[in-house]
């Protein structure tokens, strides 16, 4: 039978519940045991497809497609689990889920009601990941902050699913925050037992509480929250802040958190440990042998998750290389109203990420020309890879009012235009270019040497495509198709010659990275700035 674990928080939003998620299946990996993640997300959107990065941050996206919340993201760098579009769930699904069912008459004339229609609609979601797949264990991450109305009818449908399955295979970690007053100086365990009781109000009992603070909890403050919160006292976890988020897994090890799981929950399974993870992580992280700096230009730049996986994977490539990372977040508006020079100069790597939409288009492509006249490494991404081809067109090849249709529809020169199938779209919602694509790859190219192999996949998000009208004019000016999807001839990879590295991918290669697997782009991008 599969187990379940469910991760609440309390007191205070950003408490790090999916990184505690994707820790505890880090630990449960490396006992031997087989899991799978899923985030709830209490949002009416259907998926986070459509959210302003400034509202959600960024948007992952999983092989087969789905656009998700970026706590999956955690879930595939910290554990082997491969997420999908039934890891995510949100409010927006289940009631699309149970509307879509009335309406073709499967309730057979009943009201509709949140219980038990939309609880059942969850637990049929969570049972559905586990279902044909041997998994021991499940963990279940709730969005949101007990208390919060629109999380209701996922706590009381996990209440639900907990008293089904019985407390030896459904428990309840929750986490919440410990914070140290300054002006009293003392640790204040009253917002945990305040969040607890909120949660025993619903109806569940948790039975480990994960406890964010900056300081150590004394014994005595542990067994004060233990008898408040009605929880064992080895079950008060100290959650500290770290370094690195890589950090965690080590820091819940040493509090026999993955032992008190494998009790609560009677599972069979080997000791396990973290060497590995700790030598080639961590290890490389706290002692790395020189700093290198790299900008990243975009135009979400001052939101951190916006660009969650891009900065995590240039980490990856630090790690690979044995170098710690200086990464100088550039707005791409303010070189446009200034120079690239002013924010660009003495960098030793310039990353353009995706985006969409007009605004600081300009700055990114002086960026870019900075990097290419500088012979500054260089990684475009998307649409940081359209920017590149752009500014190659206006500056190498001589076009004048050369653009994407996204950007301006009566360019004289479209170098970057629609995808014929995108044309006759009017749904926004997931119906990008999403998901995995195979790729082939052109000998002789920077890309393959990264990744040792013609053939690859990667995954897509993107509705613009380059125009291959202009691929022979180009290749004449010395741009290099260093990858093709084999279906269509669509471009996936350029480089220019008589530059030390400069690649542009149209895909996302920060989602297949890893901390001790770097991807080939981030991994060599980094060597490359060291030179």
């Amino acid at each position: 039978m599969t187990k379940y674990i469910f991760v609440t928080g309390g007191v205070i939003s950003s408490l790090g519940k999916g990184i505690a998620a994707a820790a505890i299946g880090k630990l449960l990996e490396a006992r031997g045991l087989t899991i799978s993640m899923i985030k709830c997300d209490p949002y009416i959107n259907v998926d986070p497809g459509t959210m302003n990065p400034y509202q959600h941050g960024e948007v992952y996206v999983t092989e087969d497609g789905a656009e998700t919340d970026l706590d999956l993201g955690h879930y595939e760098r910290f554990t082997n689990a491969v997420m999908s579009a039934e890891n995510n769930i949100t409010t927006g699904k289940i009631y699309y889920s149970v509307i879509s069912k009335e309406r073709k008459g499967s309730y057979l004339g009943k009201t509709i009601q949140v219980i038990p229609h939309i609880t059942d609609e969850i637990k049929e979601c969570i049972k559905k990941v586990a279902k044909n797949k041997k998994l021991d264990v499940v963990i279940v991450e709730i969005g949101g902050t007990v208390g919060d109305i629109e999380s209701l009818p996922f706590l009381e449908a996990i209440r639900q699913f907990t008293f089904e399955k019985g407390r030896n295979n459904a428990i309840n970690i929750h986490v919440t925050l410990v914070p140290y007053i300054k002006s009293a100086d003392e640790i204040k365990t009253k917002p945990t037992q305040h969040s607890v009781g909120k949660l025993r109000e619903i109806g569940i009992i948790p039975d480990i509480l994960l406890c964010r603070s900056e300081f150590p909890l004394a014994k005595d403050i542990k067994a004060k929250i233990a008898l408040f919160c009605n929880v064992e006292e080895k079950a008060v976890i100290q959650a500290l802040d770290v370094q690195s988020i890589y950090e965690v897994p080590i820091v819940f090890k040493h509090e026999n958190l993955d032992k008190l799981i494998i009790d609560k929950l009677k599972l069979k399974c080997a000791k396990g440990d973290l060497a590995h993870w700790k030598k080639q992580v961590v290890d490389k992280i706290k002692n790395p042998k020189r700093t290198v700096e790299i900008a990243v230009v975009g135009k979400y730049i001052e939101l951190q998750d916006a660009y969650k996986s891009i900065y995590e994977a240039l980490l990856h490539g630090g790690i690979a290389n044995n170098v710690r990372l200086n990464i100088k977040k550039v707005d791409s508006e303010y070189i446009s109203k200034h120079c690239a020079e002013k924010y660009l100069k003495g960098v030793e790597g310039v990353l353009v990420p995706g985006g969409f939409g007009r605004r600081g288009i300009e700055g990114k492509i002086q960026a870019v020309q900075y990097a290419r006249e500088n012979k500054i490494p260089f990684l475009g991404i998307c649409l940081g890879m359209q920017i590149a081809v752009i500014e190659f067109a206006r500056n190498v090849c001589g076009l004048k009012g050369v653009n994407s249709t996204e950007f301006d529809k009566n360019t004289p020169h479209p170098v970057i235009s629609l995808l014929e199938e995108q044309k006759k779209i009017k749904l926004k919602g997931g119906t990008m270019r999403l998901g995995k694509y195979l790729c082939k790859l052109k000998k002789d190219t920077q890309s393959i040497k990264a990744y040792k192999k013609e053939d690859i996949s990667e995954r897509h998000r993107h509705r613009y495509e380059f125009n291959n009208k202009y691929m022979g004019m180009m290749e004449k000016n010395g741009l290099v198709i260093a990858g093709v999807h084999p279906e269509g001839n669509l471009v996936e990879l350029i480089e220019i010659t008589k530059h030390p590295w400069f690649v542009g991918c149209q895909f996302h290669p920060e989602f297949k990275s890893k901390p001790d697997k770097a991807h080939p782009l981030f991994r060599e991008f980094v060597k490359a700035c060291q030179v």
